[in-house]
């Protein structure tokens, strides 16, 4: 076979396979790399006078399109079969029988060859492009389909306490709401990881991105809880190809000495999103005024307008990818060779435009299955170890803390509770906030409640006669065993399931508010999270920088099994974590050393699979990230040891195996 890659001075097309095109000579103002040592002799007995394009047509050495993927022509097998003699093709049926399998041993030998041998061709042609405006331009916008990942990723944890009571959520519908973006992802990962790899990189993950934000956009304005977790999920959905697609699209523009340190520096932007929705959390969520409402049955709350914010990186990631060309290697395996020329020219010469240098033009299946053929099924199935326990433990951890964290705040706020037993109240105007008290044996007669907001009020086996509530707002407010007579309730939001095993004698409800209301006099709570948070994903930056600049240099196993064993180690220390200041510090140790293993494996898996394997591979991610939060929120309450010894015992195990994998660094993409 014989493959070639050429570069010509002020050429404005690259040479078809086939086609005609002009003459030149070997020692010219371009360079000829050649498949195999006979292509300079072939030339010499052509004494220089055809180009490469234009010698394909001799009638015996034609260069048909399938050569450029490595496959072997047709007619090959029938003159191997030929010339093998008589016994070939009337011999005895063993004979044949066994020329046929070393025949298929040889053709699979050679495709090997030729596959190895276009793999080192492409390598040497990212090498003459070299590493330029193209690349910085297309980390740009990949950067910002990675940034809608992260704050996917936060969207409903930060409107979920507000969520909950706008929608009236239950215990189990909450958890649900948590856990719904990640099954989006995972389907979404296999989905367009598959599709990359069959109608290219670029449009799969502008279709997905289109998913994301249509969905996210209808999100912010729904109002039943049902609508919200069908589109909260086909956001998820669209959104989980951004990582398998943006990684594997990207590593294809990228010659192999810059691959691991620029595919790092890319790892930022996840960090990125995660700033960008606590920061957009802090500043919308907590500020009501921003909300708006069309009757009672219709609002739109400020935590609507931040998940409305936070499809912006979506929508900008569109905007720009629709400028940038879909992958070379997509098109050049796919057998669309001018195409593949077409772009791999733009990139060379936006490059040289911008160093300012003379432009030049040049020339030049994967699938899932194959990642389980007998040479690579051990690799695979390490790969999905690791992948399945670095997110078992990173995604359950890291959820599992805000819950542990509001558990804590929970108790120290119960344990202010005030407790009033048998009082009389008689007369009485309240017109200011009831908050955290237990009121039992009471007697109220005649009294008032006007205006005012009741939070974590309890009154048990208490009596209110010919008392007025009217304009009333509560969260967490219960009447137990209690007895109402000839009282009047008037624009409350004061529902029947806030009065258990109660009893309402000649009482009225007028004008009940409808729907939950939401609660905002709990500002400094709501801070709180946004600027822990934020903390969280600041504190993945020194992570980001070491992985990036070290990659290259230590290789990927060492960073990756490093950085995992001593993420174990911080994330057992957790367990002794005292106060709420201590845990919040070893969590941000925690994650900023995890991140260098993430930005490893993301490196590894791209560099040893394509991007159907790198889909599946994050699908078993978010498979593993639904079991780790699903395990590890059982445990709020009861302990921390079990959640902390579970993540650093997954951990342990993720490190151990990765010193079983392959190392990549230097390797030219196959």
């Amino acid at each position: 076979m014989r493959s070639y890659s050429r570069f010509e001075e002020d050429d404005d097309y690259p040479p078809s396979v086939g086609g005609g095109g002009g003459a030149s000579q070997d020692g010219g103002g371009g360079g000829y790399y050649r498949g195999d040592s006979q292509a300079g002799g072939a030339d010499e007995e052509d004494g220089g006078g055809h180009s490469d394009s234009t010698e394909g047509h001799d009638e015996d050495d034609e260069i048909y399109e399938g050569e450029y993927q490595g496959i072997p022509r047709a007619e090959s097998g029938v003159k191997e079969g030929l010339a093998g003699g008589p016994s070939s093709v009337g011999g005895a049926g063993g004979a044949q029988g066994f020329g046929d399998a070393t025949g298929a041993v040889a053709a699979e030998a050679e495709r090997r060859k030729d596959q190895e041998e276009l793999a080192q061709q492409y390598e040497t042609i990212l090498q003459e492009c070299g590493h330029g405006k193209f690349q910085w331009t297309l980390y740009f916008v990949l950067g910002l389909a990675l940034m809608a990942d992260g704050v996917e990723i936060f969207v409903v944890g930060f409107v979920l306490p507000s969520a909950e009571k706008d929608m009236c959520l239950s215990e189990p519908n909450k958890s649900m709401l948590g856990l719904i973006v990640y099954l989006g992802m995972m389907v979404g990962a296999f989905l367009w990881g598959a599709l990359a790899d069959r109608i290219g990189r670029r449009q799969s993950l502008l279709i997905s991105l289109s998913i994301n934000s249509v969905f996210s956009f209808f999100s912010s304005f729904v109002q039943g809880y049902s609508t919200f977790l069908f589109c909260r999920l086909l956001s998820g959905v669209g959104i989980g190809g951004s990582i398998p697609i943006v990684f594997s699209y990207y590593s294809e523009f990228l010659a192999q000495e810059k691959r691991g340190e620029h595919l790092s520096w890319l790892c930022m932007f996840w960090m990125i999103g995660g700033i960008y929705a606590s920061a957009m959390a802090w500043a919308i969520i907590p500020h009501y005024g921003w909300s708006f409402q069309m009757g009672s049955a219709y609002q739109f709350h400020s935590w609507r307008v931040f998940v409305l914010v936070c499809a912006l990186p979506s929508v900008a990631a569109i905007i720009a990818l629709s400028a940038m060309p879909e992958s070379p290697r997509f098109y050049l395996e796919n057998g669309k060779h001018d195409e593949g020329w077409m772009i791999l020219k733009q990139v060379h010469d936006t490059n040289m435009r911008a160093k300012g240098f003379p432009e030049k033009v040049f020339s030049i299946k994967n699938n899932f299955l194959a990642c389980f053929n007998p040479e690579y099924k051990r690799t695979t199935f390490m790969l999905m170890a690791v992948w399945f326990t670095m997110s078992f433990s990173y995604y359950g951890l890291t959820v599992w803390f805000p819950d542990m964290i509001k558990y804590i705040e929970k108790q120290e706020y119960e344990s202010k509770t005030k407790t009033f037993t048998k009082e009389r109240v008689e007369h009485v105007t309240f017109n200011f906030t009831l908050e955290n008290q237990v009121h039992r044996e009471g007697q109220y007669f005649n009294d008032k409640f006007l205006n005012l907001k009741m939070k974590s009020m309890v009154f048990e086996d208490s009596i209110f006669e010919e008392c007025y509530f009217e304009d009333i707002t509560s969260t967490n407010t219960f009447f137990r065993n209690c007895t109402f007579i000839a009282t009047l309730f008037y624009n409350t939001d004061l529902f029947k399931y806030r009065f258990v095993n109660s009893k309402l004698v000649n009482s009225t409800f007028l004008h009940n508010k409808e729907g939950c209301m939401l609660d905002f006099s709990d500002d400094n709570n709501a801070y709180m999270i946004y600027f822990v948070s934020f903390l969280g994903s600041l504190a993945v930056l020194p992570g980001n920088i070491v992985s990036a600049l070290l990659m290259d240099k230590i290789g990927r196993l060492r960073m990756l099994a490093g950085s995992s064993v001593i993420s174990c180690v911080s994330c057992f220390f957790l367990m002794f974590g005292s106060n709420e200041s201590g845990m919040i510090a070893l969590l941000c140790l925690f994650g900023g050393i995890s991140i260098a293993s993430w930005n490893a494996l993301d490196v590894l898996t791209v560099e040893l699979y394509p991007t159907t394997a790198f889909g599946f591979l994050n699908a078993l991610c978010k498979l593993a990230a639904v079991l780790g939060i699903s395990i590890f929120q059982s445990f709020v309450g009861i302990t921390k040891a079990v959640p902390i010894l579970f993540a650093a015992g997954a951990l342990a195990a993720g490190s151990f195996l990765a010193t079983k994998l392959p190392e990549t660094q230097g390797r030219v993409l196959q």
